[in-house]
């Protein structure tokens, strides 16, 4: 019979080889193991044999401890997911969890640049530096695409078809999306291929598209970085992430009246419900549609 670390490193390895999570998701999933295992390890007690009263008594400690709703809320869906995952090994005939409601957490408004701020943004960047063509390449085919900063850093010559005016994206999950790009974005990105990626690479032969100055692919916290960089350079007070890119494209594309469906087939949501947060309604789009349909507008 297996012990709690094994177990445990079973589901890991489950969430890795079978659901195909991404390093992100499983490195959050990670956390929560070891909390419970921290749990386990200080209360003696089995995993085989936990129960719904132990499982309350960790929240408690796990509240006591100062986790937030939101990090709580998520280790309530771990748990229930390796419960289920000792279930389906036939381990527990069935789970102490199952009817365990999280706490509830209010879904805060995605934090989305306004258009002067992304005009601003995008020439931001200097393009007479190699690495200034590259970061203006990078941040126009964020915001004319919507990419995950996971998705940029891995993305590969052959993701582009510039005739077609496509990426091919690999998303969450292994699931591959076709995104649209626009016109603008394919210059940045041909400017930049032909010219400062080609320093970058020097002799050295690797298909990833966005390139370091030693001719290998760029980080996450490298992205991360020279977003920073360019959004001080370009006067915005506020930080902003890879992420805030994201949700400035699904928030401008739905403002302007795109379809919903096609903002999430675009996003590589799988679930409609995720898209529905960009539906909120900015000031300006409240003014004009006052000043279009109000008798006295």
């Amino acid at each position: 019979m297996m012990d709690n670390d094994a177990l445990l490193e079973s589901f890991l390895l489950h969430l890795k080889t079978e659901r195909r999570l991404s390093e992100n998701t499983l490195s959050s999933y990670g956390a929560d193991i070891r909390r419970f295992s921290s749990f386990l390890a200080d209360r003696g007690l089995d995993a085989k044999a936990f129960t719904r009263p132990d499982f309350l008594e960790h929240l408690t400690a796990l509240r006591n401890e100062g986790l937030s709703a939101r990090s709580t809320a998520r280790h309530v869906s771990t748990m229930r997911s390796f419960f289920r995952f000792l279930v389906r090994e036939g381990i527990l005939a069935a789970s102490p969890v199952s009817d365990v409601k999280a706490p509830r957490i209010g879904r805060p408004l995605p934090k989305y640049l306004t258009l002067t701020q992304v005009s601003l943004l995008l020439a931001a960047p200097d393009d007479r530096s190699p690495e200034g063509v590259r970061d203006r390449a990078m941040l126009t085919l964020m915001y004319a695409s919507g990419l995950r900063a996971s998705e940029v850093v891995t993305l590969r010559l052959e993701n582009v078809d510039g005739n077609a005016g496509f990426l091919y994206v690999l998303g969450k999950g292994g699931k591959e999306r076709v995104v649209p790009v626009a016109d603008a974005a394919l210059a940045a990105l041909s400017e930049y291929i032909t010219g400062a990626r080609q320093g970058f690479l020097g002799k050295r032969t690797t298909s990833a598209l966005f390139l370091s100055r030693r001719g290998t692919a760029i980080t996450r916290q490298t992205l991360w970085n020279r977003i920073r960089r360019w959004a001080l350079a370009a006067g915005i007070g506020e930080r902003i992430s890879p992420h805030t890119l994201r949700h400035s494209f699904a928030s401008h594309l739905l403002s302007g009246g795109a379809d919903l469906r096609a903002v999430q087939a675009m996003l590589g949501h799988s679930d409609i419900a995720t898209t529905q947060i960009y539906t909120h309604v900015t000031p300006e789009r409240l003014r004009d549609v006052h000043r279009k349909h109000h008798p006295r507008g």
